[in-house]
């Protein structure tokens, strides 16, 4: 059971011994009855959801490539956002102290041949933002191509699982795997 699950039913249980303590009995509206009634019914499918993705996909345009797992699209929201790639990393190219990482402008390239200018569809995890701010996806050209997935199967991404963003890490450490066995990008 999650922490809400759990946070919703003990206030409904401290709510409901509350009632019980009252001298005089408590006369329900009928509204307020078919309420609970609902809401309790519904509490199982909520608190036993499996479903990670709490925001629709979107779909929004590429209009600058920053590095290779990190793009800046128009418009969320009718603003610019940064889209910070889930699940996977690329060598750095514009780091305050790392500088320019061995293949980073490589993997910088081919994020920019497969989305630059392009209209994508942004898929969210648990966990929207990062602790700069960007917004944290998994994007989709398209034709339906996955972004991500295309970056680890043609060696210009490894694998960076960051919890509670794990839907696809069985399929992203596989593909770095087939990467790795066939020496493709960083892998060489």
């Amino acid at each position: 059971m999650t922490v809400v699950g759990q946070s919703l039913r003990s206030r409904l249980y401290a709510l409901r011994s509350k009632l019980h303590s009252r001298k005089r009995p408590l006369r329900w509206h009928p509204s307020v009855a078919l309420l609970l009634a609902t809401g309790f019914a519904l509490l199982p499918a909520i608190v036993h959801s499996n479903d990670h993705s709490t925001k629709p996909p979107i779909s929004a345009r590429v209009v600058r490539v920053i590095d290779g797992d990190t793009i800046e699209v128009c418009c969320i929201g009718w603003k610019r956002e940064s889209i910070r790639y889930i699940g996977i990393n690329t060598p750095e190219t514009r780091h305050a102290t790392k500088g320019v990482e061995a293949y980073g402008k490589e993997a910088a390239e081919a994020n920019a041949r497969l989305v630059s200018g392009k209209t994508i569809r942004l898929e969210f995890d648990v966990q929207q933002r990062d602790r700069h701010g960007r917004l944290l996806a998994y994007v989709y050209l398209e034709d339906g191509s996955f972004v991500n997935a295309l970056l680890v199967e043609q060696g210009y991404a490894q694998v960076m699982t960051v919890p509670p963003n794990v839907k696809y890490q069985e399929l992203f450490l596989k593909l770095q795997q087939d990467a790795r066995t066939a020496s493709r990008g960083l892998w060489r």
